[in-house]
């Protein structure tokens, strides 16, 4: 057999329960277009007209049932905590009429450690889509929340984009290195987190460009940080956090392993390689950081199909850089 088709790619999950949710008032957005005056504020316009063509409703999404979750654990095995910690939140709404509710999670930890991935693995899970903010480049405090419509260039945040041009009224969002977020006086770049994160005041958040109430409560919110410090105390104390260390040694080989496992089984080529890799190419990947595995992974398998094997060597993956940080083991 295939051991290839033993590879746990994606968790054993029923077909997600999905419900309607309105995410915001038709009426509202009505009295607002009605006022603009002709010929003036065309960009809003068009929003409010792509707002009632899309309609209000959009899918609210859970498991049908706690899923089988021992594929994720195995292949972010060290996310152990926070993958308990969604566990719980689908029990509570499992078997009942609720939506599916999580706590806002911060997720502390090095570059490179699957954080990310771990945010685009849990939408796969719950069945919804997934946003990405990353705070690192943003220098104006309107990203989140929309600059106003009296600004030239101005536009809707991610949060109404999320929401109104999406499919889902709970999207998981993931604020990406939000210790990284840089503003000034005028515009603090977090600010709109203060209600988001709070799930009574998130129903009417309100987009400064479209000016319109939103439904923001149903968002999953999953945050990232290498460092807490920068973070403000109200903000941090809105959300579960969750210290990712990076991987231990086994838990490195696993993931390598695992990641050469679902590659292959991603692609056609994948049938020409190797199902497993070798002993020292594992030493070799357990070095790096679990997002430095992929990108070897890929130049080690173009260069063994340039070389026509059908396994990967040493020599076929990259060197890392002479003085690197090395962030795969703990010491």
């Amino acid at each position: 057999m295939d051991s290839r088709s033993l590879v746990p790619t994606a968790p054993a999950i029923q077909l997600p329960v999905a419900n309607m949710r309105s995410v915001f008032q038709p009426q509202e957005v009505e009295r607002k277009l009605a006022k603009l005056a002709d010929h003036e504020h065309e960009s809003l316009r068009s929003t409010y007209q792509r707002m009632l063509e899309r309609g209000p409703d959009r899918f609210q999404v859970k498991p049908s049932g706690v899923p089988d979750m021992a594929a994720l654990y195995e292949q972010l095995p060290n996310f152990t905590e926070a993958l308990d910690d969604i566990r719980r939140h689908v029990a509570l709404a499992s078997d009942s009429r609720d939506g599916l509710e999580v706590t806002p999670m911060l997720l502390l930890g090095p570059p490179g450690i699957g954080k990310t991935h771990f945010a685009r693995k849990l939408a796969e899970l719950l069945g919804t889509g997934m946003s990405l903010v990353p705070m690192s480049s943003m220098t104006a405090g309107w990203l989140l929340s929309g600059s106003s419509s009296q600004w030239k260039g101005a536009r809707p945040g991610k949060v109404f984009e999320a929401l109104v041009d999406g499919h889902y009224a709970n999207p998981v969002l993931v604020v990406d290195e939000i210790d990284k977020a840089s503003g000034d006086a005028q515009y603090d770049p977090l600010g709109a987190l203060y209600n988001l994160l709070e799930h009574d005041t998130a129903h009417n958040f309100v987009d400064e460009f479209a000016e319109v109430a939103i439904d923001a409560s149903q968002i999953i919110w999953i945050t990232t940080a290498n460092d807490e410090r920068s973070i403000p105390e109200p903000i941090r104390n809105r959300m579960n956090v969750f210290e990712i260390e990076a991987p231990s040694p086994d838990e490195a080989r696993r993931i390598a392993r695992n990641l050469y496992r679902s590659i292959c089984a991603e692609h056609d080529w994948g049938r020409l390689l190797a199902d497993e890799p070798s002993d020292d190419v594992l030493d070799h990947l357990s070095s790096l950081a679990p997002r430095e595995m992929r990108r070897a992974l890929m130049t080690g398998f173009g260069n063994a199909r340039l070389a026509r094997r059908d396994e990967i060597r040493i020599d076929d993956l990259p060197r890392a850089n002479a003085g690197k940080t090395r962030m795969g083991f703990v010491q």
